[in-house]
């Protein structure tokens, strides 16, 4: 009685040793009528146990899908930030990402009188407009800027833009009134001259049309971007010096000839075109019949 009762007897699952303790206890041969109560508590007893082990199995496998499935969503994630981060465009940093709001803000160049942002111009033709800019200002205490950029989206129209660019980098009528801005937009093959009081007057409105007019837009359209920025320089400083004014590019003339005639041409040909036939068929007819006389006369 108290050996079936002991701690062993009751967990034959988890001591194999007392399995066969067990079996023992369960066969016919075993039972006695006076322990028919001890009987019918054992079973339930290893019943409880197997209950209890189940339990505690079925959470862990019920919680293996639900960690897989989110493993699976955690790498989905990964690669997805990995595919945006190969394939999305690289940012350039610095003059790259300049637009005509960057200009605008950063104000005017402090080591050079230019600011490049559509990046059409030579290492020459910035180095030889420096030079020439800076003798001028140092001569004359005019000081020019010179501005490239691709596209307008806030603006119309260069002139719109380049009194932007100089009312928000001189603000004062003191600072700007001898600065010059000159803006070229490739894409829309067009410049603007603008400028303070001082600087207009000494270029003169007959100079700043024409540079408008002849320099900047005509050699644009030939994406000929280096000479249409000297050539517009060039200009402006010969104004402002007094010199005789250099002229702006010859313009071509791409003007093709007709290939069609005009009437007098066509009734020209049509009646030396009638002479020819009627010779043609005097011939055809006369030579033949000539022909034909002189064999019959013979005879």
């Amino acid at each position: 009685m108290e050996t079936i009762l002991s701690s062993h007897s009751l967990s034959p699952i988890l001591n194999p040793k007392s399995a066969t303790t067990c079996k023992n206890i369960l066969s016919p041969s075993s039972v006695q009528p006076r322990s028919a109560s001890l009987f019918l508590s054992k079973p339930f007893t290893c019943c409880s146990l197997k209950k209890t082990n189940s339990q505690s199995v079925k959470p862990s496998l019920a919680e293996e899908p639900k960690n897989w499935f989110v493993h699976a969503q955690q790498g989905l994630a990964a690669l997805a930030i990995s595919l945006a981060l190969n394939f999305s465009p690289v940012l350039h940093s610095g003059n790259a990402l300049a637009s005509e709001f960057d200009v605008l803000n950063e104000g005017p160049p402090k080591d050079s009188y230019l600011v490049d942002d559509a990046n059409v111009l030579s290492k020459v033709t910035k180095s030889d407009l420096k030079q020439l800019l800076s003798d001028l200002e140092s001569r004359k205490n005019y000081h020019i800027n010179f501005i490239t950029v691709r596209k307008l989206t806030s603006k119309a129209d260069a002139f719109e833009y380049a009194d932007q660019v100089l009312e928000r980098w001189y603000p004062t009528l003191e600072e700007g009134s001898n600065k010059g801005i000159v803006v070229l937009v490739t894409s829309q093959k067009e410049g603007a001259v603008t400028g303070g009081p001082k600087f207009v007057e000494a270029v003169g409105e007959k100079i700043l049309d024409a540079t408008v007019s002849e320099n900047l837009p005509v050699l644009a359209t030939e994406e000929r971007y280096n000479e249409a920025i000297i050539s517009s320089a060039k200009r402006l400083a010969a104004a402002i010096d007094g010199l005789p004014d250099p002229g702006g590019p010859l313009v071509k003339d791409n003007k093709r000839e007709s290939n069609f005639k005009t009437r007098e041409e066509t009734e020209e040909k049509r009646g030396q075109f009638s002479l020819v036939v009627g010779g043609l068929l005097v011939i055809a007819f006369v030579v033949p019949m000539a022909q034909y006389y002189a064999y019959v006369s013979r005879k």
